[in-house]
């Protein structure tokens, strides 16, 4: 530093040239400052000649759409095709699935968040040539994201509807085209993959057509690998969907679609403006919290951040607008101008929890880090309650709610990809309602919260409940009735859908599904079934609490709340499993399972011990007793101070005792 303002101040000397007039001149500037000017104003000049001028779409050329189908339909691959015909990325530059930008996303081959994008599209009809723009918005496929399915869907005027050509409708196709079809939107059918050997394009229009009663000509065929058939699918989105029907001279409003965190600009909203029009610098209010931000920047993406200072009617794009965390920003919230009275957009509502697990650190020295690690991505995914809770047996941690069992299990594999923490979950559960003798309803989530007060008797219970749609190739139809028969199922309907594939819908407990009921499906349909469910009411049950207790202590983490038919087999299985998993002590191990005070299963881990008789050969009977009852009573002494390691393993074990 020192050298470079030695060197300015020689530059700025002034220096007398010889001339007749005797010009002083000053240089005033440093190189470094001249090459900042020189470039600053080049790159002004650059954005200024591709500044998008969002003026020159009214309403009427705006058109937002989504793309829904189940898992693997070929969602994501099409949203790229589509993005390249447009020239909004460049075709063989970038990545694939360029709109799933999580690891875990990639890994498993789904979409976990919403993402949208604006393409600019040169229509050419009879008439004329006429540019529109384009709003594409990605959601999630899984039934565990369909809140946010459902909101993305409120921001659209119409969806594709995308079918595998080979595999046909499935159960998230079904509970996708109903979310649309409740939200009013204009569905076009496009089948994808039809470059398959085993497509049967005609099979599965026919499938449309019986289940959904879509008219098999307006079904559009496409190669997404290939892109054949693509060129069709835009031009349908502009004659087939409305425009969006916002008021341009109206009052601000604008639908919260998503969000996520960024380090350098804190919260990110995705939005859809329904009526007015928002500009950067103006203040903004949230009808759900109340609170009031100032717009520090907004644009669109396309397909990243692009900044033009406005939004206007009918447009989608992001608000940044110094938010600090995602729990500000709630799905579905109506934004609008501060000292402006708006009617509220419907559909609001805070997420609800499903699946309750605890978290605990491997290592109880790492609970800061997991803290750190959770409170890192909570930022980005709002939808997780958390509270901290202890455990006699794992010490620190954390109960958190879920929306469902894919949520939980993509929350546990981000904390360990994106954070490197190795964790202890305990057996997920399901909310309870109960009902005490002095007549207080109880919500329990954590059963080691469920009282053990012999004096206030549980006089009801109620558990929550799911309707399921399965469907299956119809030879598999008595072992999945079966199935759900043993997972206490009540068949709602039965049909098929052709000659070679049955739907089913059934109600069943939420407790039984919550752990292996999806992969058992799909081991006894050889990989065949698909399965898809929504919430429903809760029914009355008789379910009890099922302690496990060792040497006569109760161990928290392992509680669980079962339904009193099942309690016996539950408890005589998880008793088998510790018996296997905890290792042999010098004291003697008693393993329980016991309802209140009731024990119905029990094993016993016999203590390693010395041969004390070695010594004797021969002799009185009466010396071999008293060697072997001093050894028993030295057990006893160790049993009262000695305690019961339990190992990670074990903890697993329980989790696939369903």
């Amino acid at each position: 530093m020192p050298y470079l303002t030695k060197a300015i101040h020689l530059a700025n000397r002034i220096y007398r040239l010889h001339h007749p007039n005797h010009h002083h001149y000053r240089l005033g500037l440093p190189y470094s400052a001249l090459i900042h000017h020189y470039f600053c104003s080049n790159s002004r000049k650059k954005d200024d000649n591709n500044a998008i001028d969002l003026s020159q779409y009214p309403t009427d050329k705006i058109r937002n759409f989504s793309i829904i189908a189940h898992v693997d339909h070929g969602k994501s691959t099409i949203a790229d095709r589509l993005l390249e015909l447009t020239g909004t990325i460049k075709r063989g530059h970038g990545i694939a699935q360029y709109l799933d930008k999580l690891q875990v996303e990639r890994e498993r081959g789904i979409t976990v968040k919403a993402q949208t994008a604006t393409m600019f599209y040169d229509y050419n009809n009879k008439e004329s040539n006429t540019s529109y723009l384009l709003n594409l918005i990605d959601t999630p496929g899984h039934v565990d994201f369909s809140y946010e399915v459902s909101r993305s869907l409120a921001a659209c005027q119409g969806a594709l509807l995308v079918v595998d050509a080979a595999q046909g409708v499935q159960a998230q196709t079904v509970a996708n085209f109903y979310l649309a079809f409740e939200s009013n939107l204009t569905i076009i059918p496009v089948i994808n993959k039809i470059d398959q050997p085993t497509a049967d394009p005609d099979r599965v229009k026919e499938q449309l057509k019986s289940m959904f009663d879509l008219d098999p000509s307006d079904v559009l065929l496409t190669s997404a690998k290939t892109g054949q058939g693509l060129e069709h699918v835009l031009p349908a989105v502009i004659e087939r969907i409305p425009p969006p029907p916002g008021k341009r001279d109206s009052n601000l409003r604008m639908f919260l679609l998503d969000s996520y965190y960024d380090e350098y600009k804190g919260v990110i909203c995705h939005v859809a403006i329904v009526d007015g029009c928002l500009r950067k610098g103006e203040k903004i209010s949230s009808v759900a919290t109340g609170q009031s931000y100032e717009v520090l920047d907004v644009g669109i993406m396309h397909p990243e951040l692009r900044s033009t200072g406005y939004l206007l009617t009918g447009q989608v794009g992001y608000v940044v607008s110094g938010m600090r965390s995602t729990k500000e920003a709630r799905v579905g919230d109506t934004l609008f101008h501060t000292r402006t009275t708006v009617e509220p957009l419907p559909g609001f509502k805070p997420a609800k929890h499903m699946v309750f697990s605890g978290l605990y650190p491997a290592d109880g020295s790492d609970f800061e880090a997991l803290s750190h690690a959770i409170e890192r991505l909570t930022c980005n995914d709002a939808s997780v309650s958390v509270a901290r809770e202890s455990s006699t047996a794992l010490g620190l941690g954390f109960r958190c709610g879920f929306l469902g069992l894919l949520h939980m299990d993509v929350f546990h594999q981000r904390l360990e990809q994106e954070h490197g923490t190795h964790i202890i979950s305990t057996v997920p559960t399901v909310p309870y309602i109960f009902e005490y003798s002095d007549g207080s309803k109880v919500e329990v989530q954590n059963p080691g919260a469920f009282t053990s007060d012999p004096k206030i008797r549980v006089v009801a219970s109620w558990e929550p409940t799911v309707l399921a749609t399965i469907i299956i190739p119809s030879e598999y139809v008595g072992v999945v009735i079966n199935l759900c028969s043993e997972r206490r199922g009540e068949q709602l309907e039965y049909s098929f859908i052709d000659s070679q594939r049955a739907f089913m819908k059934y109600r069943l407990p939420l407790r039984e599904i919550v752990v292996d009921f999806y992969n058992e499906l799909k081991s006894i349909t050889s990989g065949y079934a698909s399965f898809d469910y929504e919430d429903s009411e809760y029914v009355a049950s008789d379910v009890v609490k099922l302690d496990i207790l060792l040497n006569g202590q109760p161990v928290d983490a392992m509680a669980t709340i079962v339904h009193k038919l099942k309690a016996q087999r539950v408890g005589r299985e998880l008793v088998d499993k510790l018996k296997k998993f905890i290792d042999r002590q010098m004291f003697e191990i008693t393993i329980q399972a016991a309802i209140g005070s009731k024990v119905i299963a029990r094993e016993t881990i016999s203590a390693m011990r010395k041969n004390v008789l070695a010594k004797c050969y021969g002799g009185d009977v009466t010396r071999k007793k008293k060697l072997l009852e001093k050894q028993k009573e030295g057990k006893k002494r160790m049993k009262r101070v000695g305690s019961v390691d339990i190992p990670q393993e074990a903890f697993h074990a329980i989790l696939k005792v369903s």
